[in-house]
């Protein structure tokens, strides 16, 4: 059965989310407040990064199903279930921001009452949202629009950017927060093309239960990187191989093989987010997540580490010195740059007065509304290579494990690597006559 559906915000979440319901039969409505956005996404072009999206996106709008729109009303008088992907910036103390989230609430509570709709309406959190936050909602819409039909549940996303596509389509779970039967009816109907009932199921859970499953999935994600990360640094201290630990480790199944990866710490729009978001919500509960807390604190004592290698080794000033840089975006098959390592590996290189000429596949518009011009952007991998006295390598895009290392020796002065990603084998780096700086692994120096 094909529903009406509104996306309230087309950020990566409600854009990735609109298209993929649209591509299952369903109409849609895509609203932003972002006039620039919108038009662009009517023209079918993709405002994100994300493989496989844009093709899908340009279907269904041809098709009639995909619409996009700047006006709120036009969403709610058309949409039956209505999602919030809003954003839910950190606040200053790392409590989530859900002012966008109410306030549209409110919103749609007053068009529903102003112009008398009627019928039932579902609204649902999709955003991360703190523990709580869906009864906040539905105590605004008692308050608003205390005769409307409007019923409230949560469906937390768990999609990663480069496989959201994918991932949104064939989900591992999906997972909807309702004590209310209907609700939960008309949510199975929705995502019933998506589960099944073998390896990825629909699970049906009360609404605060839902909202702690996000953030407690993401805490545990950038738990176990900052776990290898830990691991790697005692790893160098014994003259042990975290590559080869990390392999013996991913073939257990109790432990498997995703995010164990050492590196130079996770970043992107969710894990270091949500994980100082839980740590405040477990504070003000007077029940703290201890582990939580120093996930977070792990994190950013690995990037400070890979940045004092890089200063160590230049004998403790970098200033005048020249690096090329391998990636902008917080990971592969992306170019989000929010929280990413690279630009904070950057940016203290920069404070150090060194120049930076940097390369990626997708992230260098998005990587310049940030840092602007000052920086030197590279048309190729390799002309980022020339006259750097180091190559930091800080994302591991695919075209980067299979260089020409003839033609990186020739262009690098310095035949110096620090490889923030383990992308390369030491033992081979230093045949090649590079001195190599990896994580949690022998090094080859002078």
């Amino acid at each position: 059965m094909s529903l009406s559906i509104g996306v309230i915000g087309t950020g990566y979440v409600g854009l990735v989310s609109g298209v993929c319901f649209a591509e299952q039969g369903n109409t849609v409505w895509c609203m932003d407040v972002d006039t620039e956005k919108v038009t662009h996404l009517r023209q079918g072009k993709s405002t994100i990064y994300e493989p496989g999206l844009e093709p899908m996106l340009q279907r269904n709008v041809h098709e009639g199903r995909l619409h996009f729109t700047d006006d709120l009303r036009m969403a709610v008088r058309n949409a039956t279930v209505i999602f919030l992907c809003l954003p839910t910036p950190p606040d200053e103390d790392g409590s989530a921001d859900v002012r966008y989230v109410l306030q549209t609430a409110e919103d749609i509570a007053a068009i529903v009452r102003e112009e008398n709709l009627g019928g039932r309406r579902i609204i649902v959190t999709r955003s991360t949202v703190p523990v709580g936050t869906s009864d906040k909602v539905r105590e605004i819409f008692r308050r608003v629009a205390p005769d409307a039909d409007l019923r409230v549940a949560s469906n937390p996303e768990f999609m990663s950017e480069g496989n959201a596509v994918q991932e949104t389509l064939a989900p591992d779970r999906v997972v909807i927060g309702s004590s209310d039967p209907e609700v939960v009816a008309v949510l199975r109907e929705l995502y019933r093309p998506f589960v099944n009932d073998y390896d990825r199921p629909l699970i049906v859970m009360d609404e605060k239960s839902a909202e702690v499953t996000k953030y407690a999935s993401n805490a545990f994600l950038a738990l176990r990187i900052s776990f290898m990360n830990e691991l790697s640094r005692y790893c160098e201290a014994v003259g042990a191989d975290v590559e080869f630990v990390r392999l013996g480790m991913s073939f257990d199944p109790r432990i498997g093989r995703r995010y164990l990866h050492p590196g130079i710490g996770f970043g992107g729009s969710c894990l270091p987010k949500d994980i100082r978001a839980l740590s405040r919500s477990a504070q003000e509960a007077g029940a703290p997540l201890r582990l939580v807390e120093w996930t977070d604190r792990i994190n950013r004592e690995q990037l400070e580490r890979f940045v004092n290698r890089i200063r160590e080794r230049f004998g403790g000033s970098i200033a005048g010195r020249r690096f090329a840089v391998w990636g902008l975006a917080f990971k592969p098959n992306s170019d989000d740059v929010r929280e990413a390592p690279s630009l904070k590996v950057i940016a203290a290189l920069l404070g150090d007065g060194a120049t930076i000429c940097a390369y990626d596949p997708e992230a260098i518009e998005t990587a310049r509304r940030v840092v602007g011009e000052r920086i030197e952007y590279a048309r190729d991998m390799y002309h980022a290579l020339v006259g750097a006295d180091a190559l930091i390598i800080a994302t591991e895009w695919g075209e980067f494990r299979s260089p020409d290392w003839q033609r990186m020796k020739t262009a690098l002065r310095g035949h110096v690597i620090f490889d923030g990603r383990n992308l390369w084998n030491p033992d081979e780096l230093a045949a090649r006559g590079f001195e190599y700086y990896a994580i949690g692994r022998r090094s080859y120096a002078p």
